[in-house]
């Protein structure tokens, strides 16, 4: 079995598009608990509206790779499209992973400090 921490952001329609990807994810996999859910200022493009970000901590008995391909198929199923000129733009859904079996796996866990903050929420007691 396979613990991780995956990180939530939404700034379009941002608490429906939170809720239905909560929802998605939790029918295909087991949520051990949720971070508390804050309002962000966007990062690289500053005009548009903030996100609202989250992180949960799941266990999963996929291996990383294809559990990666399930979030992004939860990305795809809710609209979310790749565009490499925006990559810091309004997004419908993004969901990353940044813990896997307890080892740091994505930078902005050093780049943000509310990830970072979440992550400690979500993994008390485990130092990164």
């Amino acid at each position: 079995m396979n613990t991780t921490i995956i990180v939530l952001g939404s700034n379009i329609e941002p608490q429906k598009n939170i809720d239905l990807a909560k929802r998605l994810i939790s029918q295909r996999f087991w949520v051990l608990s949720e971070s508390r859910f804050l309002r962000t200022k966007p990062v690289g493009v500053l005009s548009q509206p903030d996100f609202i970000n989250g992180a949960l901590l799941i266990e999963t008995e996929l291996e990383r790779e294809l559990f990666q391909l399930a979030l992004k198929e939860i990305e795809f199923r809710m609209g979310r499209t790749k565009n490499a000129s925006q990559k810091y733009g309004p997004r419908i859904i993004d969901i990353d992973i940044l813990i896997w079996n307890d080892h740091v796996v994505n930078k902005d866990f050093y780049e943000r400090e509310f990830v970072r903050a979440f992550v400690l929420e979500l993994s008390a007691g485990v130092r990164y």
